[in-house]
């Protein structure tokens, strides 16, 4: 067996018969792939015998050749020379516009705060109503109401009358709601399935909360962008507005209750510290122990981000159910809950209770938060989870909460026995909190909600109104995936007789799409690198273009755990020492300028970002802008009539979803395409529209300039006689304007690759988060140049692929515009063998690679689209070495992985690390379910075969980059792999992104293969979720007020659920509720 290699340069210049790459067979099976804009073909040398000595001037003479000859087609096909004079003649009267980026997040800050303050005036003027219709109310024990049951509407009997509580209810598709079927002139009302709907409380809640549906009205008819109001009553139902119907799950249960929603708990308490002590004794055995754990995640979903959590098991000892969390506590975000729940579900009973210890260490990590000031600094709670307490606890309350009394206490007595309910009462009144019996899985719902209506007696009692806006989550009421923020404001009664006891009627709320937000951050303004993002006090994401909060799991599209819980410092991690996520934690105002590098495609490019910040009460809002990218507006001076005539074309289209145009305000125009609304505004014909003059200016100027496009490209497919000639599908263009044409050369059903330019292509698409894929590749190339890019086309036969090229036109330092084309990958097979089969032969291999190490052409069919390390590590190792090619190393926090079946340290070989220099290549992520995976389609249908024992988890990954150092354009050297000498020769293809090898295949150096670790472990998971990085913690902290009645501390009855619920089977409460947040 050989030894491992040894690599140094060649001085001297090769010598010997010239080689030549002659046609292989193996291209035969790969007729009908397809290339886009800058695809390659594989291509090699016929195999002899014999080391051989490869001339260095014969590879300058194929890479020239082959460059000059895919330059004249693609300029030919594209129509860039063309373009490149047409903007070239205009350049003269072109204005320059310098974009000040703080000025531009001013501006940004001050639309978003003017859009949020409608929404929280929205909220405000529900507030007041709900108070004022509670303090008319007079309670009805024996009330009889009918209203609008969101499960019953329009529901009728066998006999075909309208159940009861189901009356007739008009329902309307509604485009401004997710085209959900919806009432906007009324409200309906949900309840969880363990809500009966005719108790008495919850017929008066709901009858008082009618003289809600006129504000829900005037407030949409007020501020037409508003999307859902609602509110969320203490008791459990739901009033929505517009009105909705609400469909069972599949086992007829209603498991959405807005008591566990983050913005009602959020708005109904001050932040907390909790420690939860669950007693693991031998007598909490079977049911008891299952109500005991559903109890503890119960308590669980209550928690939000601003609140810190620990869990801690007791019997003849204590043990931190997590031991990384051991003496302290973590916030309790969406990946820490989870985790925890995880844990709590493989709790075992053995022992005898002993709660005295498991008391004292919970008071004292409180303690300790509280003196080095961490966690909430607010409340501070212990929940108390047991079947019985029978030893001296006393002693530990006057140690360490007696007097003040600064700790609340909560006790849970699990089961139907009584003989410990005066003990656990005593714990609670005597410590300002609640006690509860918990006899059933049913009952854990409304006895867990007691403790919050006890925290917001102090924020109730002083009728004090704080605004709150949530994390990030996702839009359950239409059951989309939408992400979304929500304000909210708690309601109170604001009757005499009921003061002291801080009566919270409920929660009231408004969503609002963070996507709607965002388009107030126009991406035109920012350049093709230049972005917006929103984090909240806790430096967690709102909105970012790399956040990814969604992965596959087999064929579905669901959230990550952890999507909202994403921090700023995992999308911007080049802000090592924190200073971005300082400042904007901190709400200060400035810029900062960094290195970062920016993921495109398969590669990365290091960029100079420069930061704009501006902080309002909702969030923190970043502006993004790159140096050379972003900082020049180009405006030309077109007329409209002209520009109207151009921006006709069949051929040309707008981003969809930018806005040029304002569609959302009135409900007449929420049907128009944003082209369409840019054409009445020009012609005048709706004086009502608001549009982006700016923008329009824009795209007027790069519709007249780019208008000779279309005859050109339609004259060159009437040209084109032969079939055997159409060697290009398509030619298209795009500008920063956002403004696309597109030209076929072929018939649309023999275009290889049928979603390019499509919506179900969103990366080769202008979005609100990007610019197209071929943009930005094709703006990082110095103008004239070409860019080649190979990618799998899904859902086809065999595997197509695209090629790509892009061309700019310079103007004052930053990219105007890109042109390109899809080519047949026949033709690139012929173009190469006609550059190189005009020498002798020899046994010599060819590679064509891109500028990130990925094969393009080869011999071998198999090997197009494999990173040149998996057939070659000896060579990559080599170029690295000499500095043709730098390594570069990427961190994707926000992965999925399998678990580690083997020590998570463990070292993987470079073959399957290409699945982890793609992740950025499609916004479908394809690859979530394996961050070092195969690329293979075979393995992915593998996977499906085994995706039940494949549950994925979030993981943090570091994975390299390999990026071609373009001053180095030539090279050659040899690698000494044992007893044989490989030779190798390299050159870069002139005008592209391509490096031509050529290398000596007689000595095999395959034994090399390059290794890359993956970088999550044990280890680091613990630091990440035990990390108390830097926040801002609310304004606002209601934690005592003096005129509390403490005494209103629970009672010792059993508050088992109501008679008809009993008869729900159990399995319906044990199923995990599907909380979003």
């Amino acid at each position: 067996m050989p030894g491992p290699p040894r690599v140094h340069t060649d001085p001297s210049t090769a010598h010997g018969r010239r080689p030549s790459c002659q046609w292989p067979v193996a291209w035969a099976s790969l007729r009908k792939m397809a290339v886009l804009l800058c695809l390659l073909s594989s291509t090699s040398l016929s195999p002899s015998q014999g080391q051989a000595r490869i001339p260095l001037e014969t590879v300058k003479l194929w890479a020239d050749t082959f460059g000059r000859d895919l330059y004249d087609t693609v300029t030919k096909y594209s129509g860039s020379l063309l373009l490149q004079k047409k903007y070239k003649d205009v350049e003269p009267g072109l204005k320059i516009k310098e974009v000040d980026g703080l000025e531009l997040v001013k501006k940004f800050s001050e639309d978003m705060e003017t859009m949020l303050r409608r929404k929280v005036e929205a909220v405000q003027s529900l507030v007041e109503a709900a108070e004022e219709a509670d303090l008319n109310h007079e309670f009805n024990e024996s009330l009889v109401f009918d209203y609008y049951n969101s499960v019953l509407i329009n529901e009728k009997d066998e006999s075909g009358a309208y159940v009861e509580l189901g009356a007739e209810f008009v329902l309307e598709a509604n485009a401004h709601f997710s085209n959900l079927m919806v009432n906007t002139t009324l409200s309906s009302v949900q309840l969880p399935t363990n809500v009966y709907n005719k108790d008495p409380d919850i017929l008066n809640g709901i009858y008082m909360s009618e003289a809600l549906n006129s504000v829900f009205v005037e407030n949409f008819q007020r501020d037409p962008t508003l999307t859902w109001q609602y509110f969320g009553s203490s008791t459990g139902f739901f009033r929505i507005y517009p009105g909705i119907k609400w469909t069972p799950d599949e086992n007829g249960v209603i498991t959405f209750d807005c008591r566990n929603r983050g913005w009602y708990i959020q708005a109904a308490t001050s932040p907390k510290d909790i420690v939860i002590l669950v007693d693991t004794s031998g007598s909490m055995k079977g049911l008891r122990m299952t109500i005991a754990k559903h109890t503890v995640s119960t308590i669980l979903d209550t928690l939000g981000e601003n609140d810190f959590v620990n869990i801690i098991a007791y019997n003849d000892y204590i043990h931190y159910i997590e031991p990384c969390f051991k003496g302290i506590l973590v916030q309790a975000d969406r990946d820490n809950r989870e985790h925890f729940k995880q844990l709590v579900d493989e709790l075992m009973v053995k022992g005898v209770g002993v709660v005295d210890r498991a008391l004292s260490e919970a008071f004292q990590i409180l303690q300790q938060f509280q003196e080095v000031r961490r966690g909430s600094l607010c409340n501070q709670a212990i929940m108390l989870i047991t079947d019985g307490a029978v030893e001296d606890y006393e002693p530990v309350f006057q140690k360490y909460n007696w007097p003040d009394r600064k700790v609340r206490v909560f006790t849970y007595l699990i089961g139907r026995e009584v003989s410990f309910a005066d003990r656990l009462k005593w714990i609670a009144c005597n410590n300002k909190g609640y006690y509860t019996q918990i006899s059933t899985l049913a009952d854990a719902q409304e006895n867990v909600m007691e403790y919050l209506h006890v925290l917001s007696r102090p924020m109730v009692i002083n009728h004090d109104h704080d605004v709150t806006w949530t994390e990030a989550y996702m839009d359950s009421k239409a059951q989309s995936l939408t992400l979304l923020t929500t304000v909210a404001m708690p309601v109170f009664s604001k009757k005499n007789e009921t003061r002291s006891h801080g009566i919270l009627l409920g929660v009231v709320g408004s969503d609002v799409a963070l996507r709607e937000l965002m388009k107030l951050a126009p991406r035109y303004k920012l350049g093709v690198h230049g972005y917006a993002f929103l984090n909240t006090n806790n430096g967690y994401i709102l909105s970012h273009p790399d956040l990814r909060p969604l992965y596959w799991e087999g064929k579905k599209l669901k959230p990550k755990p952890n999507y909202n819980s994403v921090d700023l410092s995992e999308v911007e991690w080049e802000d090592q020492a924190g200073t971005l996520r300082t400042a904007m934690i901190n709400r200060e105002t400035g810029s900062l300028s960094m290195d970062v590098k920016v993921p495109l495609d398969r590669g990365v490019r290091r960029l100079r970002e420069r930061t704009g910040v501006q902080s309002q009460e909702a969030a923190s809002l970043g502006v993004v802008l790159s140096r050379g990218h972003g900082e020049y507006i180009l405006l030309g001076n077109t007329s409209v009539e002209e520009g109207l005539h151009d921006l006709l074309h069949p051929d040309l289209s707008l981003a969809g979803d930018w806005i040029y145009c304002l569609t959302d305000i009135d409900p007449d125009h929420r049907k128009l395409s944003q082209l369409e609304a840019v054409v009445r505004f020009l012609k005048g014909q709706d004086p009502a529209l608001e549009c982006d003059e700016e923008l329009l200016q824009e795209v007027l100027f790069d519709a007249v300039v780019t208008a000779p496009m279309e005859a050109y490209w339609t004259a060159l497919a009437l040209n084109i006689s032969d079939e055997s000639e159409r060697v290009v599908d398509m030619a298209f263009l795009g500008t920063r304007a956002g403004l696309l044409r597109s030209s076929l050369f072929v018939g649309s059903e023999k275009v290889s690759d049928k979603q390019f330019l499509t919506p179900a292509d969103d990366a080769s698409m202008f979005t609100l988060d990007h610019f197209p894929l071929w943009y930005r590749q094709a703006a990082e190339q110095p103008p004239g140049n070409m860019v080649f890019n190979l990618r799998s086309v899904e859902g086809q036969g065999n595997p197509h692929r695209e090629l790509r090229d892009g061309d700019q036109q310079m103007g004052a330092g930053d990219k105007k515009e890109s042109v390109g084309v899809q080519m047949r990958v026949e033709f690139l097979q012929r173009t190469f063998w006609s550059a190189t089969r005009q020498v002798g032969t020899r046994d010599l291999d060819c590679f064509v690679i891109d500028g990130n190490g990925f094969i393009l052409i080869s011999e071998r069919a198999q090997e197009m689209g494999r990173f040149l390390g998996e057939v070659d590590g000896a060579l990559v190792t080599q170029l690295l070495g000499m500095g043709v090619f730098s390594q570069v190393t990427m961190y994707d926090y926000q992965a999925m992985c399998k678990p580690p079946t083997h020590h998570p340290s463990a070292s993987r070989p470079l073959a399957s690390v290409r699945a982890g220099l793609r992740w950025v290549l499609s916004s479908r992520l394809l690859l979530e379910w394996s961050a070092w995976g195969s690329w293979h389609a075979d393995n992915r249908a593998e996977a499906h075969k085994h995706k039940k024992q494949d549950v994925l988890q979030p993981c943090d990954t570091a994975y390299p980059v390999f990026v071609h150092q373009t001053a180095v354009q030539e090279a050659n050297g040899i690698i000494e792999c044992g007893a044989c000498q490989k030779t190798f020769v390299m050159q870069q293809i002139p005008k592209s992104n391509l490096l031509l090898l050529v290398t000596d295949p007689t000595c095999d150096c395959s034994v090399s293969t390059l290794t890359a670790s993956s970088a999550h472990n044990a280890s680091v998971k613990c630091d990440r979720m035990r990390s108390q990085k830097l926040r801002r913690r609310p304004d606002t902290c209601h934690a005592f007020h003096p005129e509390e009645n403490a005494q209103d501390c629970g009672g010792t009855s059993d508050t088992s659920a109501s008679h008809p619920l009993l008869l729900l089977p159990l399995c319906a409460w044990v199923l995990p509720p599907r909380l979003l947040q």
